[in-house]
């Protein structure tokens, strides 16, 4: 079989019809991308996700996963990994891969802000349809403002996601599978607007630091990002939401040292300092249990 499957191919090789497989990909509860109006499916990502969705077999445990984070980026959490001496390893790629790395056992902790429009909750939603029965947990890592990252003073006069499609307009987007790209996804819906109306960079940036370089270096007008990332930059921000960061994992990984040596840092006045100074956070709550599952 080919490394990349159609729809047509997928739905074959896991026995559903199109319809459910497309519903499933739409509802990002698949490994899946679209490309061209077309949705594809990477094989082996897509036999991890099956193996994953099986019971374990009675008696039989699965191998410890490696002490990595894995999805959403966030230099808050990379300062403080850092920091800490947690000896945990961070590994970005967006909340979806973050809980895909979690399902494969290629990550203990998925870094997340996955918004569910229909219940407003975070992540718990997200959890439940990609993941397997375990008992999972989310920590509360940081409340975060989102909004659009501008150049100083505004100059196109952005005030919300409607603006984006305005004539024009350049914006450097996020990819597919990161939190950020769903959220505005669901503000985008809320205003009415299409995603195909808005005039996006044929490339998007794998992180918030990339978004808000391109808009730093006059490559885009506007991007869909987090405070922190417009102030490092003297960027200009228009705040439209405020997101929960959760770090989610089994409950047994968060009673194992590398997670209590980065709660313990965090709960430091440096922690609290320095959210502060990168801006845009609320860290009253962090290491709190956000849910458990």
């Amino acid at each position: 079989m080919p490394d990349v499957l159609t729809l047509k191919e997928a739905a074959a090789f896991l026995r559903l019809s199109e319809r459910a497989l497309y519903d499933l990909a739409r509802g990002r509860r698949v490994p899946a991308a679209q490309l061209g109006g077309k949705w594809v499916f990477p094989r082996r990502r897509l036999e991890s996700w099956l193996d994953a969705q099986a019971e374990p077999e009675p008696g039989i445990l699965p191998a410890p996963p490696p002490p990595i984070i894995a999805g959403s980026h966030d230099p808050l959490l990379d300062w403080a990994v850092r920091q800490s001496g947690c000896g945990l390893a961070l590994r970005s790629g967006g909340s979806l891969d973050g809980l895909a790395a979690l399902a494969e056992g290629t990550a203990a902790i998925a870094a997340s802000h996955l918004l569910d429009p229909d219940s407003g909750e975070f992540n718990l939603p997200a959890l439940r349809e990609h993941l397997p029965r375990r008992a999972w947990v989310g920590i509360l890592w940081a409340w975060r403002e989102q909004g659009l990252i501008v150049p100083p003073g505004n100059p196109r006069g952005l005030s919300g996601v409607a603006d984006l499609a305005a004539p024009g307009i350049r914006v450097i987007g996020r990819q597919p599978r990161a939190g950020s790209h769903v959220l505005l996804l669901h503000l985008l819906a809320e205003a009415g607007i299409r995603l195909e109306a808005i005039g996006f960079l044929p490339a998007p940036a794998l992180a918030h630091d990339e978004l808000a370089a391109a808009v730093a270096e006059g490559r885009a007008d506007a991007g869909f990002g987090i405070r922190a990332e417009a102030a490092a930059r003297g960027l200009g921000f228009v705040p439209l939401f405020r997101e929960r960061f959760d770090l989610v994992m089994e409950q047994r990984r968060f009673f194992e040292p590398p997670m209590q040596a980065l709660l313990a840092f965090a709960r430091r006045p440096a922690f609290a300092d320095r959210a502060a100074r990168l801006g845009g956070y609320g860290v009253e709550e962090t290491g709190g249990v956000a849910f458990v599952a």
